[in-house]
Protein backbone atom coordinates (compact mmCIF):
# COMPACT_ATOMS: atom_id res chain seq x y z
CA UNK A 1 0.00 0.00 0.00
CA UNK A 2 1.41 3.17 -0.91
CA UNK A 3 2.38 5.52 1.75
CA UNK A 4 0.59 8.54 0.27
CA UNK A 5 -2.51 7.74 1.09
CA UNK A 6 -1.99 7.60 4.78
CA UNK A 7 -1.37 9.93 7.28
CA UNK A 8 -0.53 11.04 10.64
CA UNK A 9 -3.44 12.89 12.30
CA UNK A 10 -2.63 16.00 13.83
CA UNK A 11 -4.63 18.34 16.43
CA UNK A 12 -8.08 17.59 18.22
CA UNK A 13 -11.40 16.68 16.94
CA UNK A 14 -14.08 19.19 17.50
CA UNK A 15 -17.74 19.32 17.63
CA UNK A 16 -17.46 22.12 14.56
CA UNK A 17 -18.52 21.36 10.78
CA UNK A 18 -15.14 22.73 9.45
CA UNK A 19 -14.99 24.08 5.81
CA UNK A 20 -11.34 22.87 4.09
CA UNK A 21 -10.61 23.94 1.06
CA UNK A 22 -8.38 22.66 -1.30
CA UNK A 23 -5.48 25.05 -0.78
CA UNK A 24 -5.79 23.92 2.88
CA UNK A 25 -6.13 20.21 2.11
CA UNK A 26 -2.93 20.31 0.05
CA UNK A 27 -0.66 22.51 2.38
CA UNK A 28 -2.02 20.03 5.28
CA UNK A 29 -0.99 17.20 3.47
CA UNK A 30 2.15 18.39 2.77
CA UNK A 31 2.72 18.72 6.71
CA UNK A 32 1.27 15.61 7.96
CA UNK A 33 1.35 12.87 4.94
CA UNK A 34 3.09 9.78 5.50
CA UNK A 35 5.07 9.94 2.42
CA UNK A 36 6.25 13.20 2.80
CA UNK A 37 7.35 12.36 6.45
CA UNK A 38 9.12 9.14 5.07
CA UNK A 39 10.76 11.15 2.37
CA UNK A 40 12.51 13.55 4.76
CA UNK A 41 13.35 10.74 7.29
CA UNK A 42 15.35 9.28 4.05
CA UNK A 43 17.22 12.35 3.79
CA UNK A 44 18.03 12.57 6.93
CA UNK A 45 19.39 8.53 6.83
CA UNK A 46 21.35 9.56 3.47
CA UNK A 47 22.97 12.17 5.34
CA UNK A 48 23.79 9.98 8.08
CA UNK A 49 25.05 7.03 5.75
CA UNK A 50 27.51 10.22 4.43
CA UNK A 51 28.75 11.20 7.46
CA UNK A 52 30.21 7.76 8.20
CA UNK A 53 31.70 7.58 4.62
CA UNK A 54 33.32 11.34 5.54
CA UNK A 55 35.06 9.56 8.89
CA UNK A 56 36.67 7.40 6.87
CA UNK A 57 38.87 10.31 5.26
CA UNK A 58 38.32 13.59 8.49
CA UNK A 59 40.93 12.60 11.51
CA UNK A 60 39.74 10.53 13.90
CA UNK A 61 40.83 11.60 17.41
CA UNK A 62 40.80 9.90 20.44
CA UNK A 63 42.09 10.33 24.32
CA UNK A 64 42.91 7.54 26.44
CA UNK A 65 43.05 7.69 30.32
CA UNK A 66 44.09 4.14 31.86
CA UNK A 67 45.40 3.33 35.44
CA UNK A 68 46.06 -0.16 36.14
CA UNK A 69 47.47 -2.14 38.83
CA UNK A 70 49.12 -5.33 38.14
CA UNK A 71 51.43 -8.34 38.84
CA UNK A 72 53.23 -10.15 35.93
CA UNK A 73 54.85 -13.79 35.29
CA UNK A 74 58.09 -12.88 33.64
CA UNK A 75 57.97 -16.56 32.49
CA UNK A 76 54.59 -16.47 30.81
CA UNK A 77 56.95 -13.81 28.19
CA UNK A 78 59.85 -16.02 28.14
CA UNK A 79 61.92 -14.58 30.70
CA UNK A 80 62.24 -16.83 33.46
CA UNK A 81 63.68 -20.97 33.03
CA UNK A 82 61.18 -24.25 32.60
CA UNK A 83 62.08 -25.06 35.94
CA UNK A 84 60.94 -22.02 37.21
CA UNK A 85 63.95 -20.72 38.52
CA UNK A 86 64.55 -16.85 37.86
CA UNK A 87 66.28 -16.04 34.23
CA UNK A 88 68.29 -13.43 36.08
CA UNK A 89 69.98 -13.75 39.48
CA UNK A 90 68.38 -11.92 41.76
CA UNK A 91 65.13 -11.03 40.03
CA UNK A 92 61.96 -13.30 40.89
CA UNK A 93 59.60 -14.31 38.10
CA UNK A 94 57.09 -12.79 39.61
CA UNK A 95 57.15 -8.98 39.58
CA UNK A 96 54.40 -6.58 41.12
CA UNK A 97 52.07 -5.75 41.72
CA UNK A 98 52.71 -2.07 40.54
CA UNK A 99 50.54 0.75 39.02
CA UNK A 100 50.96 2.11 35.20
CA UNK A 101 49.25 5.47 34.17
CA UNK A 102 48.91 6.36 30.78
CA UNK A 103 47.18 9.45 29.25
CA UNK A 104 47.22 9.73 25.92
CA UNK A 105 45.47 11.54 22.63
CA UNK A 106 45.78 9.39 19.78
CA UNK A 107 45.13 10.41 15.96
CA UNK A 108 44.71 8.65 12.88
CA UNK A 109 44.57 10.43 9.60
CA UNK A 110 43.81 8.79 6.05
CA UNK A 111 46.21 10.33 3.22
CA UNK A 112 46.01 8.24 0.34
CA UNK A 113 42.66 6.40 -0.11
CA UNK A 114 41.11 6.72 -3.24
CA UNK A 115 38.29 3.81 -2.13
CA UNK A 116 37.15 6.16 0.68
CA UNK A 117 37.28 8.99 -1.62
CA UNK A 118 35.22 7.37 -4.24
CA UNK A 119 32.62 6.01 -1.38
CA UNK A 120 32.26 9.58 0.19
CA UNK A 121 31.47 11.34 -3.34
CA UNK A 122 29.22 8.34 -3.77
CA UNK A 123 27.12 9.16 -0.69
CA UNK A 124 27.04 12.84 -1.44
CA UNK A 125 25.39 11.85 -4.74
CA UNK A 126 23.29 9.65 -2.67
CA UNK A 127 22.15 12.63 0.16
CA UNK A 128 21.09 14.75 -3.08
CA UNK A 129 19.07 11.93 -4.82
CA UNK A 130 17.51 11.62 -1.19
CA UNK A 131 16.91 15.33 -1.17
CA UNK A 132 15.20 15.60 -4.70
CA UNK A 133 13.50 12.64 -3.98
CA UNK A 134 11.71 14.62 -0.58
CA UNK A 135 10.90 17.42 -3.44
CA UNK A 136 9.30 14.66 -5.42
CA UNK A 137 7.08 13.39 -2.82
CA UNK A 138 5.90 17.01 -2.23
CA UNK A 139 5.05 17.65 -5.47
CA UNK A 140 3.52 13.64 -5.76
CA UNK A 141 1.81 14.86 -2.56
CA UNK A 142 0.28 18.17 -4.03
CA UNK A 143 -1.06 15.81 -6.64
CA UNK A 144 -2.58 13.09 -4.43
CA UNK A 145 -4.08 15.94 -2.14
CA UNK A 146 -5.38 17.54 -5.49
CA UNK A 147 -6.96 14.64 -6.98
CA UNK A 148 -8.54 13.26 -3.80
CA UNK A 149 -10.25 16.37 -3.27
CA UNK A 150 -11.63 16.59 -6.68
CA UNK A 151 -12.61 13.08 -6.74
CA UNK A 152 -14.57 14.14 -3.44
CA UNK A 153 -16.34 16.98 -5.27
CA UNK A 154 -16.96 15.04 -7.76
CA UNK A 155 -18.78 12.36 -5.76
CA UNK A 156 -20.03 15.06 -4.20
CA UNK A 157 -21.69 16.14 -7.39
CA UNK A 158 -23.04 12.47 -7.92
CA UNK A 159 -24.82 12.35 -5.01
CA UNK A 160 -26.79 15.73 -4.74
CA UNK A 161 -27.28 14.59 -8.75
CA UNK A 162 -28.67 11.45 -7.81
CA UNK A 163 -30.40 12.89 -4.19
CA UNK A 164 -32.26 14.98 -7.28
CA UNK A 165 -33.09 12.08 -9.45
CA UNK A 166 -34.90 10.69 -6.56
CA UNK A 167 -36.88 13.74 -5.61
CA UNK A 168 -37.87 13.97 -9.34
CA UNK A 169 -38.69 10.02 -9.60
CA UNK A 170 -40.66 10.95 -6.37
CA UNK A 171 -42.74 13.38 -7.78
CA UNK A 172 -43.46 11.46 -11.10
CA UNK A 173 -44.90 8.37 -8.68
CA UNK A 174 -47.10 10.68 -6.90
CA UNK A 175 -48.20 12.17 -10.07
CA UNK A 176 -48.64 8.72 -11.89
CA UNK A 177 -50.60 7.68 -8.62
CA UNK A 178 -52.76 10.55 -8.73
CA UNK A 179 -53.69 10.29 -11.76
CA UNK A 180 -54.91 6.26 -11.85
CA UNK A 181 -56.77 7.34 -8.93
CA UNK A 182 -58.68 9.76 -11.20
CA UNK A 183 -58.91 7.24 -14.17
CA UNK A 184 -56.50 9.25 -16.40
CA UNK A 185 -53.90 6.62 -16.91
CA UNK A 186 -53.42 2.49 -16.66
CA UNK A 187 -51.72 0.74 -13.53
CA UNK A 188 -48.94 0.06 -15.20
CA UNK A 189 -47.86 3.45 -15.36
CA UNK A 190 -47.91 3.65 -11.51
CA UNK A 191 -45.91 0.39 -11.49
CA UNK A 192 -42.96 1.92 -13.76
CA UNK A 193 -43.36 4.86 -11.57
CA UNK A 194 -42.39 3.02 -8.68
CA UNK A 195 -39.65 0.58 -10.20
CA UNK A 196 -37.99 4.00 -11.37
CA UNK A 197 -38.47 5.91 -7.55
CA UNK A 198 -36.17 2.01 -5.95
CA UNK A 199 -34.16 2.43 -9.05
CA UNK A 200 -33.18 6.22 -8.17
CA UNK A 201 -33.66 5.48 -4.14
CA UNK A 202 -30.81 3.00 -5.07
CA UNK A 203 -28.49 4.89 -6.84
CA UNK A 204 -28.71 8.13 -4.31
CA UNK A 205 -27.92 6.08 -1.28
CA UNK A 206 -24.74 4.17 -3.33
CA UNK A 207 -23.49 7.74 -4.38
CA UNK A 208 -24.39 9.54 -1.01
CA UNK A 209 -21.82 6.20 0.69
CA UNK A 210 -19.80 6.79 -2.10
CA UNK A 211 -19.02 10.62 -1.34
CA UNK A 212 -18.35 9.94 2.48
CA UNK A 213 -15.76 7.35 1.65
CA UNK A 214 -14.20 10.00 -0.86
CA UNK A 215 -14.03 12.17 2.56
CA UNK A 216 -13.01 9.76 4.74
CA UNK A 217 -9.49 8.98 2.30
CA UNK A 218 -9.38 12.43 1.71
CA UNK A 219 -9.18 12.82 5.53
CA UNK A 220 -6.52 10.50 6.33
CA UNK A 221 -4.08 11.63 3.26
CA UNK A 222 -4.10 15.27 4.89
CA UNK A 223 -3.95 14.16 8.47
CA UNK A 224 -7.15 15.34 10.13
CA UNK A 225 -7.83 14.30 13.06
CA UNK A 226 -9.81 11.47 13.87
CA UNK A 227 -13.50 12.39 14.33
CA UNK A 228 -13.52 15.18 12.91
CA UNK A 229 -16.28 16.30 10.37
CA UNK A 230 -15.63 18.59 7.69
CA UNK A 231 -16.92 20.00 4.79
CA UNK A 232 -15.67 20.86 1.06
CA UNK A 233 -15.27 24.16 -0.91
CA UNK A 234 -16.76 23.36 -4.70
CA UNK A 235 -14.71 26.81 -5.84
CA UNK A 236 -11.48 25.20 -7.00
CA UNK A 237 -9.04 28.01 -7.64
CA UNK A 238 -8.23 28.57 -11.45
CA UNK A 239 -4.71 27.04 -12.38
CA UNK A 240 -2.66 29.25 -14.48
CA UNK A 241 -2.80 27.82 -17.81
CA UNK A 242 0.32 27.42 -19.80
CA UNK A 243 0.97 27.92 -23.20
CA UNK A 244 3.74 25.21 -23.73
CA UNK A 245 4.00 23.04 -26.64
CA UNK A 246 4.06 18.88 -26.38
CA UNK A 247 7.95 19.43 -27.43
CA UNK A 248 8.62 22.38 -24.61
CA UNK A 249 6.94 20.94 -21.78
CA UNK A 250 8.59 17.70 -22.66
CA UNK A 251 12.05 19.26 -22.43
CA UNK A 252 10.79 21.52 -19.02
CA UNK A 253 10.17 18.45 -17.08
CA UNK A 254 13.20 16.68 -18.00
CA UNK A 255 14.50 20.00 -16.26
CA UNK A 256 12.70 20.45 -13.38
CA UNK A 257 11.64 17.08 -12.39
CA UNK A 258 13.08 16.04 -8.97
CA UNK A 259 11.99 12.47 -9.27
CA UNK A 260 14.16 12.12 -13.21
CA UNK A 261 17.17 14.71 -11.46
CA UNK A 262 17.22 11.82 -8.67
CA UNK A 263 17.67 9.30 -10.56
CA UNK A 264 20.59 11.07 -12.72
CA UNK A 265 22.07 11.60 -8.70
CA UNK A 266 21.75 7.51 -8.46
CA UNK A 267 23.48 7.02 -11.46
CA UNK A 268 26.48 9.03 -10.83
CA UNK A 269 26.66 7.52 -7.66
CA UNK A 270 26.80 3.78 -9.28
CA UNK A 271 29.63 5.78 -10.97
CA UNK A 272 31.57 6.85 -7.90
CA UNK A 273 30.83 3.80 -6.45
CA UNK A 274 32.31 1.52 -9.09
CA UNK A 275 35.44 3.82 -9.09
CA UNK A 276 35.63 3.14 -5.26
CA UNK A 277 35.70 -0.78 -5.94
CA UNK A 278 38.48 -0.44 -8.57
CA UNK A 279 40.34 1.72 -6.41
CA UNK A 280 40.63 -1.54 -3.94
CA UNK A 281 43.75 -2.31 -6.20
CA UNK A 282 45.31 0.84 -5.05
CA UNK A 283 47.83 1.55 -2.14
CA UNK A 284 46.52 3.41 0.34
CA UNK A 285 48.76 5.77 3.18
CA UNK A 286 47.47 6.43 6.89
CA UNK A 287 49.41 8.24 9.33
CA UNK A 288 48.99 7.21 13.06
CA UNK A 289 50.52 9.09 15.93
CA UNK A 290 49.85 9.22 19.59
CA UNK A 291 51.59 11.47 22.67
CA UNK A 292 50.97 11.19 26.37
CA UNK A 293 52.33 10.80 29.92
CA UNK A 294 52.79 7.08 31.30
CA UNK A 295 54.60 6.30 34.70
CA UNK A 296 53.65 4.54 37.60
CA UNK A 297 51.27 7.26 38.48
CA UNK A 298 50.11 10.43 37.51
CA UNK A 299 52.55 12.56 39.90
CA UNK A 300 55.85 10.77 38.10
CA UNK A 301 54.85 10.37 34.45
CA UNK A 302 56.81 11.41 31.94
CA UNK A 303 56.27 12.19 27.94
CA UNK A 304 56.00 9.81 25.44
CA UNK A 305 55.14 9.93 21.61
CA UNK A 306 54.67 7.69 18.76
CA UNK A 307 54.60 8.40 14.65
CA UNK A 308 53.93 5.68 11.91
CA UNK A 309 53.25 6.20 8.29
CA UNK A 310 51.85 3.01 7.23
CA UNK A 311 51.84 2.45 3.26
CA UNK A 312 49.19 -0.61 2.52
CA UNK A 313 49.43 -2.00 -1.16
CA UNK A 314 46.99 -4.78 -1.75
CA UNK A 315 48.32 -7.90 -3.05
CA UNK A 316 46.23 -10.86 -3.35
CA UNK A 317 43.06 -10.14 -1.44
CA UNK A 318 41.03 -13.22 -2.77
CA UNK A 319 38.76 -12.12 -5.62
CA UNK A 320 37.04 -9.33 -3.39
CA UNK A 321 37.48 -6.51 -5.42
CA UNK A 322 37.15 -8.60 -8.75
CA UNK A 323 33.45 -9.41 -6.86
CA UNK A 324 32.89 -5.68 -5.90
CA UNK A 325 33.60 -4.92 -9.14
CA UNK A 326 30.96 -7.15 -10.77
CA UNK A 327 28.65 -5.89 -7.93
CA UNK A 328 29.10 -2.10 -8.96
CA UNK A 329 28.75 -3.22 -12.59
CA UNK A 330 25.58 -4.49 -12.45
CA UNK A 331 24.28 -1.67 -9.92
CA UNK A 332 25.38 0.73 -12.29
CA UNK A 333 23.65 -0.52 -15.17
CA UNK A 334 20.26 -0.73 -13.11
CA UNK A 335 20.67 3.06 -12.13
CA UNK A 336 21.06 3.84 -16.09
CA UNK A 337 18.28 1.58 -17.02
CA UNK A 338 15.95 3.09 -14.29
CA UNK A 339 16.79 6.43 -15.44
CA UNK A 340 15.96 6.18 -19.20
CA UNK A 341 12.80 4.25 -17.67
CA UNK A 342 11.89 7.02 -15.71
CA UNK A 343 12.33 9.65 -18.55
CA UNK A 344 10.24 7.35 -21.16
CA UNK A 345 7.86 7.49 -18.45
CA UNK A 346 7.93 11.62 -17.99
CA UNK A 347 7.58 11.53 -21.87
CA UNK A 348 4.85 9.36 -22.02
CA UNK A 349 2.79 10.98 -18.81
CA UNK A 350 3.07 14.67 -20.47
CA UNK A 351 1.78 13.61 -23.80
CA UNK A 352 -0.95 11.67 -21.65
CA UNK A 353 -1.55 14.68 -19.93
CA UNK A 354 -1.76 16.95 -23.07
CA UNK A 355 -4.44 14.14 -24.72
CA UNK A 356 -6.69 14.56 -21.48
CA UNK A 357 -6.48 18.23 -21.69
CA UNK A 358 -7.63 18.05 -24.89
CA UNK A 359 -10.11 15.50 -24.39
CA UNK A 360 -11.65 16.50 -21.24
CA UNK A 361 -12.25 20.08 -22.50
CA UNK A 362 -14.19 18.81 -25.21
CA UNK A 363 -16.16 16.86 -23.11
CA UNK A 364 -17.06 19.90 -21.15
CA UNK A 365 -18.25 21.68 -24.04
CA UNK A 366 -20.48 18.47 -25.18
CA UNK A 367 -21.89 17.39 -21.92
CA UNK A 368 -22.82 20.74 -21.11
CA UNK A 369 -24.72 20.95 -23.86
CA UNK A 370 -26.45 17.29 -23.57
CA UNK A 371 -27.21 18.05 -19.65
CA UNK A 372 -29.42 21.30 -20.85
CA UNK A 373 -30.84 19.26 -23.69
CA UNK A 374 -31.78 16.34 -21.04
CA UNK A 375 -33.52 18.12 -18.91
CA UNK A 376 -35.49 19.65 -21.35
CA UNK A 377 -36.22 16.19 -22.56
CA UNK A 378 -37.86 15.59 -19.26
CA UNK A 379 -39.74 18.46 -18.81
CA UNK A 380 -41.21 17.90 -21.96
CA UNK A 381 -42.12 13.91 -21.50
CA UNK A 382 -43.69 15.04 -17.95
CA UNK A 383 -45.94 17.45 -19.71
CA UNK A 384 -46.90 14.93 -22.10
CA UNK A 385 -47.59 12.31 -19.67
CA UNK A 386 -49.64 15.24 -17.64
CA UNK A 387 -51.79 15.90 -20.56
CA UNK A 388 -52.51 12.38 -21.21
CA UNK A 389 -50.67 11.96 -24.40
CA UNK A 390 -48.13 10.02 -23.61
CA UNK A 391 -47.42 6.96 -20.91
CA UNK A 392 -44.46 7.67 -18.58
CA UNK A 393 -42.36 5.46 -20.58
CA UNK A 394 -41.14 8.53 -22.25
CA UNK A 395 -40.72 10.06 -18.83
CA UNK A 396 -39.17 7.61 -17.25
CA UNK A 397 -36.49 7.29 -20.94
CA UNK A 398 -36.04 10.59 -20.43
CA UNK A 399 -34.93 10.24 -16.26
CA UNK A 400 -32.43 8.35 -17.49
CA UNK A 401 -31.36 10.25 -20.00
CA UNK A 402 -30.94 13.16 -17.25
CA UNK A 403 -29.04 10.54 -15.30
CA UNK A 404 -26.79 9.94 -18.17
CA UNK A 405 -25.86 13.35 -19.12
CA UNK A 406 -25.53 14.50 -15.49
CA UNK A 407 -22.71 11.58 -15.33
CA UNK A 408 -21.27 12.58 -18.09
CA UNK A 409 -21.02 16.65 -17.38
CA UNK A 410 -19.80 15.59 -13.95
CA UNK A 411 -16.70 13.60 -14.93
CA UNK A 412 -15.94 16.07 -18.16
CA UNK A 413 -16.19 18.83 -15.23
CA UNK A 414 -13.86 17.80 -12.67
CA UNK A 415 -12.05 15.45 -15.47
CA UNK A 416 -10.75 18.69 -16.78
CA UNK A 417 -9.66 19.98 -13.19
CA UNK A 418 -7.79 16.50 -12.81
CA UNK A 419 -6.22 16.91 -16.10
CA UNK A 420 -4.91 20.27 -15.95
CA UNK A 421 -3.55 18.93 -12.17
CA UNK A 422 -2.07 15.94 -14.28
CA UNK A 423 -0.31 18.35 -16.82
CA UNK A 424 1.44 20.31 -13.74
CA UNK A 425 2.48 16.90 -12.01
CA UNK A 426 4.13 15.62 -15.48
CA UNK A 427 5.86 18.66 -15.66
CA UNK A 428 7.42 19.08 -12.36
CA UNK A 429 6.17 22.25 -11.28
CA UNK A 430 3.51 21.20 -9.01
CA UNK A 431 4.93 23.73 -5.62
CA UNK A 432 5.54 26.67 -7.45
CA UNK A 433 1.98 27.06 -9.00
CA UNK A 434 0.88 26.34 -5.53
CA UNK A 435 3.24 28.99 -3.84
CA UNK A 436 1.72 31.23 -6.57
CA UNK A 437 -1.89 30.52 -5.66
CA UNK A 438 -1.24 30.84 -2.06
CA UNK A 439 0.60 34.16 -2.06
CA UNK A 440 4.13 33.52 -1.32
CA UNK A 441 6.34 30.41 0.83
CA UNK A 442 5.14 28.19 2.94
Amino acid sequence: MTPFIGGVPTGTATHEVVTITVLDAIVRALQHNLGVLLAEDGVGRARGVRWKMLSELLPNVNVHISETRQKINLQAFGLGSAEGAPLFPGVPNIIGPFNVFDARVSVSQSVVDFAALHDARAETHNTEAARLMSLSARDFVIHVAGTLYVHALGSRARAESARAQQQTAQALYDQALNLKQNGLVAGIDVLRAEVQLSTETQRATVNANEFEKAKLQLARAIGLPLGQDFALDANLPELPTSDLTLDSAIEQAYRTRPDYQAALERVRAAEATRRAAASGLLPSVRVNADYGDIGLSPSDAQVTYAVSGVVSIPIFQGGRVRGKLLEADADLRQRRAEAEDLKASIYYEVRTAFLDLEATAQQLKTGTRARDLAAQQLIQARDRFAAGVASNIEVVQAQEAVAIANEQFISAKYGYDLAKGGLLKGIGTGEAILRQLLGGVR
